[in-house]
């Protein structure tokens, strides 16, 4: 699937399963939210941090999901196109760090 598909997708969901966006503070702090939930399993399961038993069993992929979706939905309704954003983003990374990090002597 493709950005623009994935952002049609979310944004029929939304219109029809879900009713109508929240607005987008709400779903700034929903993105934070979801986050949380991310920064969680990755401090438990990969970190230092022991997991509790009920943390065991959270799925990874799924949490990132949750975050994709929230972050298309702020991108929706704030009329960002992620296929556009992500390339000149790729274009603005690959001028500003294209010996940046082959340089940096700690990636070494």
């Amino acid at each position: 699937m493709e950005i623009k598909g994935y952002q049609q997708q979310v944004d029929e969901w939304i219109k029809t399963v879900g009713v109508r966006y929240f607005d987008e503070l709400t779903n700034t702090a929903m993105l934070m939210e979801e986050v949380g939930e991310v920064a969680r399993i990755m401090a438990r399961r990969y970190g230092e941090q022991s997991e509790k038993e009920s943390d065991k069993h959270k799925d990874l992929g799924d949490e990132l999901a949750d975050v994709l979706f929230v972050l298309t939905c702020i991108a929706n309704q704030t009329g960002v196109d992620l296929e556009e954003a992500i390339q000149r983003n790729f274009e603005k990374k690959n001028d500003r760090d294209k010996t940046r990090h082959l340089d940096n002597e700690k990636l070494k």
